[in-house]
């Protein structure tokens, strides 16, 4: 079930541009509030991280932040507990293997954005979701590696 959340976090996060602000946490959803136990756990697990700012849903609330210059959202449950941390690589990033199955199975298809997802689990702790797009379509990849690509929604 935290698959899940973090799998739809990470989809609306490759639809949607974010914006860092000040390095008071904010809130950025007037109709719910970070929960203290979140912040602390935040505060705790990202020491040092600037340029915070909060967003909370009904099923998560992330913190999108920079820490070591690198700019990450980290997804928190109603509980306070880490899901998973989320950041922006280059096509690169990927494991050779996964570049060449893109470029045989998505040949015509250019990279977009490529999201670096880790999170706590012992399976999948480590997934990429590459956003592939050509003249006629967009989709969404999943690369986990050692396992391979596989095709993860349509974007457009």
């Amino acid at each position: 079930m935290k698959k899940i959340f973090i799998t739809t976090a990470v989809a609306a996060l490759l639809s949607v541009n974010v914006f860092a602000g000040d390095k008071a946490p904010k809130v950025n959803d007037d109709s719910a509030n970070v929960t203290y136990l979140a912040i602390n756990k935040f505060n705790s697990d990202f020491f040092g991280a600037e340029n915070v700012t909060w967003k909370v849903t009904s099923k998560f609330q992330k913190a999108t932040f920079t820490i070591d210059g690198v700019q990450k959202s980290a997804f928190y449950n109603q509980r306070g507990e880490l899901m998973g941390t989320t950041q922006t690589v280059q096509y690169n990033a990927l494991p050779v293997s996964a570049q060449k199955e893109i470029s045989n199975k998505y040949q015509g298809y250019f990279a977009k954005e490529v999201i670096k997802l880790e999170n706590d689990e012992n399976v999948d702790s480590l997934v990429y979701f590459v956003d592939v797009a050509n003249d006629n379509e967009e989709v969404l990849l999943k690369v986990v590696p050692g396992s391979g690509v596989s095709y993860f929604q349509k974007v457009k």
